[in-house]
C-alpha cells in the first residue's frame, strides 16, 4: 500500500475548486488502495514546498501530493507564486528523494476554468501512486 502526504493550499478558500480537488485526490487514494497518512492545509501555493518537505522527511509518507489553484488577479503575481512553487516542489522531490506531484492548477486562470479543473487532484494523486510504485526500492514491499 502506497502511503501519502497531502498538502492542501487554502487561499481561495471563497471559492469551493480547493476543497473539491482535496475531496477527489481522497477518492483516488481510496479507489487505489493508497492511505494518506497526514494531511497539511497551508495558506496558499506558494507555501506547499515547505509543508510538502517536512512530509517528504518521514519514514512513513511514499510520495507527497500538493494541491492548490491560483487564480488569475490584476497583476502577475499568480505566475510568480506558481514558478515559486513549482520550483520549490520540484527542489523537495529532487533533495528528498521521495516523489512530489503537483496538483496545483493555474497560474492564469478564472474560477470557472479552475473549477473545470478539479479533476487535477485526483490526477495528482495517480501520479503519486505511479511514482512511489515505480520507484520503490528493490526488496521494499512495505
Amino acid at each position: 500500500m502506497v502511503r501519502l502526504g497531502l498538502v492542501v493550499a487554502q487561499f481561495n478558500k471563497e471559492s469551493p475548486v480547493t476543497a473539491e480537488m482535496e475531496s477527489r485526490a481522497r477518492e483516488e487514494a481510496d479507489r487505489q488502495d493508497a492511505e494518506i497518512v497526514e494531511t497539511i492545509e497551508v495558506p496558499g501555493s506558494y507555501d506547499t514546498p515547505l509543508a510538502a518537505d517536512r512530509l517528504a522527511r518521514r519514514d512513513d509518507i511514499d510520495a507527497v501530493v500538493a494541491i492548490g489553484a491560483i487564480i488569475t488577479g490584476d497583476t502577475d503575481h499568480d505566475q510568480v507564486i506558481a514558478d515559486a512553487a513549482a520550483q520549490g516542489l520540484t527542489d523537495v522531490s529532487l533533495d528528498r528523494d521521495t516523489p512530489v506531484t503537483l496538483g496545483i492548477i493555474g497560474p492564469d486562470m478564472s474560477h470557472d476554468e479552475a473549477q473545470a479543473r478539479v479533476d487535477h487532484g485526483a490526477a495528482a494523486v495517480a501520479s503519486a501512486i505511479d511514482l512511489a510504485t515505480t520507484l520503490e526500492p528493490p526488496g521494499d514491499h512495505t
